[in-house]
């Protein structure tokens, strides 16, 4: 029997069953039709963070703010990583001026924040802007290799 993973879809968030051996074929969303993997970053909002948040391959959420200066030179060191391991983890970005309230629910206390998710579940947390380097070693540390 084949492993499948389950992984919600980068551009419009509907759970895909994969099989695991396939997920480095670009597969495509069974209801969209879009690359369920994507090699940039994805924007978070309220309506679509609890079902980005499940299934088999981690997300990181990078919690941040458009008047935030670190957030924005944090930003291409994000989208650096998330072209470097696009199927071992989805990288979504979460506005907390836009979203306050979900900010909130998830204790975010500065920005930029980093939190891991797998299966739904907050992994990891990590305050500050991280070099790609750091970021790399930081997720290698939580399971995500590259």
């Amino acid at each position: 029997m084949t492993e499948t993973i389950i992984v919600p879809c980068a551009h419009c968030a509907t759970l895909n069953r994969i099989p695991s051996a396939k997920r480095q074929a670009q597969p495509q969303c069974g209801s969209c039709k879009q690359a369920v993997f994507t090699n940039q970053p994805f924007a978070l909002d309220t309506a679509t963070f609890k079902q980005q948040s499940k299934g088999d391959i981690p997300l990181l959420v990078d919690v941040w703010a458009s008047w935030c200066g670190p957030c924005r030179q944090f930003a291409p060191t994000f989208s650096q990583a998330a072209e470097q391991l696009s199927s071992q983890c989805r990288f979504g970005k979460l506005d907390s001026e836009a979203h306050p309230a979900l900010s909130g629910e998830l204790g975010i206390r500065s920005i930029p924040s980093l939190l891991l998710f797998r299966n739904g579940q907050e992994i990891a947390r990590q305050s500050g802007a991280l070099s790609l380097t750091q970021l790399l070693s930081w997720l290698k540390q939580h399971g995500v290799h590259n």
